[in-house]
């Protein structure tokens, strides 16, 4: 069977939102990974972790409150916290599965750094929501620091940060290194850490990375054959959550495009997915990309189920 390289983007659905939920839902995504790699797949995977960031962010706020000694960790610090731990996981339950099943081939995490423009407009107009409900008092601190907050009505604040678009993977070499030599990479978790390039020092910026964004980084980086985004629905569908929502089972670029046209596709979920398709389409014709649910990703493989999206 000849092996074809594919990067696989995990959603929530496949990591839970607490340490514990995390723990049981990486060993059933472990399985889901070890049917593709099974496939004829080499495997490298990023994975979101907006739960995972918050929580970390959330924690190490509060330890700053109770002793005033800690220094607060800065947003790119959380970012690492986070893919550290949640790379941990998978990996260790991802090798589990393929010794299983007489499958020797070695799991590694990168903690991956990416590139972004400081002047990007999202610095200016951030919508990521980070961290813990604050009362006012702390809320006007936050603006103090030079920090967003948004009001919840009858919640508090919430900081947010920006979402900058992916310029450069700065492990890239490494990746494509373990890559080449057949091994699973997982890389870019959470969008990777945002950092800010000063002369030759990267500096860790106030921001996430959309997952989506960098998936599909990742996968022209690497002209891997295929994307494979799995999330919490089976099919990309038109009139999403409608009376008259139909899936799609094939598009093209131009058919998607069309679609983003029309407004088919939520902002905040599956917007981000198209958008990742097309580019990295754009930029590898020759590959496709698959998007489907973590459920149904065996079937989508045998083309029984999920959206498949070429050039």
């Amino acid at each position: 069977m000849e092996t074809k390289k594919a990067v696989v983007s995990l959603g929530h659905e496949a990591l839970g939102y607490t340490t514990s939920e995390q723990k049981e839902a990486v060993q059933k995504t472990a399985v889901a990974l070890a049917d593709i790699a099974q496939s004829g797949y080499q495997l490298n995977i990023t994975h979101s972790n907006g739960p995972q960031v918050s929580m970390i962010h959330k924690a190490m706020t509060e330890l700053r409150r109770i002793y005033i000694d800690y220094t607060p960790a800065p947003m790119s610090v959380c970012s690492a916290m986070s893919q550290g731990y949640v790379g941990y996981d998978i990996q260790n339950s991802l090798k589990s599965e393929l010794t299983s099943r007489g499958i020797s081939t070695p799991v590694s995490t990168i903690l991956t750094q990416v590139v972004v423009d400081p002047y990007d407009e999202a610095f200016y107009a951030p919508t990521k929501v980070i961290g813990r409900y604050m009362s006012k008092e702390d809320a006007d601190n936050e603006i103090k620091k030079g920090n967003f907050v948004k009001e919840v009505p009858g919640k508090g604040y919430l900081r947010i940060v920006a979402a900058p678009s992916p310029i450069e993977i700065v492990e890239l070499e490494t990746i494509k290194t373990l890559s080449d030599a057949g091994q699973i990479v997982i890389a870019c978790g959470g969008g990777g850490i945002p950092v800010i390039q000063q002369g030759h020092v990267l500096k860790g910026a106030s921001a996430v990375i959309e997952k989506d964004a960098i998936a599909g980084k990742l996968a022209s980086d690497l002209k891997v054959d295929r994307l494979i985004i799995l999330t919490s629905v089976p099919y990309v569908y038109t009139d999403f959550g409608k009376d008259t929502q139909a899936p799609i089972e094939r598009m093209n670029v131009e058919a998607a495009e069309q679609y983003i046209r029309e407004g088919h596709f939520g902002e905040t979920n599956m917007l981000p997915k198209i958008e990742a398709a097309i580019s990295f389409l754009k930029s590898n014709p020759a590959g496709s990309v698959l998007i489907t649910s973590l459920s149904e990703v065996s079937d989508a493989l045998k083309g029984k189920a999920g959206t498949f999206i070429t050039a």
